[in-house]
């Protein structure tokens, strides 16, 4: 029976690391689109390629970090309320072991997690960013 809720916890984890990675992916585009006028301005004045992707990568991961911060101890607050709820609901008396699963080794790198996730997915809209030619960028605002 654990390692069966160990199962659908782990798989339900990795289906919120997907979703949450689309989501970065999403949140980037929307703000590199917005921010068109405002980096073509900065690459006018001498910013590179490399100083915007470092740039647009840098506020997505210090974003993703925050997040990761908040997330991972709400995180283990939820499952230590659903859990049992769970277990109730379904007339089943779950150990005790099932609500002790996450230990601060496991919890440090899914807290580093949400800066790495932001991070990866920040550096495509953020390179497609970086090319754009500054006189079409000014030219459509």
């Amino acid at each position: 029976m654990e390692k069966v809720v160990i199962g659908v916890v782990s798989t339900l984890t990795l289906m919120l690391i997907a979703v949450s990675a689309l989501g970065v992916l999403n949140t980037v585009v929307l703000s590199t689109r917005e921010r068109r006028r405002d980096l073509g301005v900065l690459k006018s004045i001498g910013m590179t390629p490399r100083q915007v992707i470092a740039m647009v990568v840098t506020s997505m991961t210090v974003l993703g970090a925050v997040g990761g911060l908040l997330g991972v101890p709400l995180g283990v607050l939820a499952h230590r309320i659903v859990i049992p709820l769970t277990g109730h609901g379904t007339g089943v008396d779950l150990p005790a072991s099932l609500l002790h699963v996450w230990h601060w080794p496991t919890l440090v790198p899914l807290t580093l997690a949400g800066a790495l996730i932001a991070a990866l997915g920040a550096y495509l809209p953020a390179r497609g960013a970086a090319r754009l030619p500054v006189a079409e960028v000014l030219r459509t605002e």
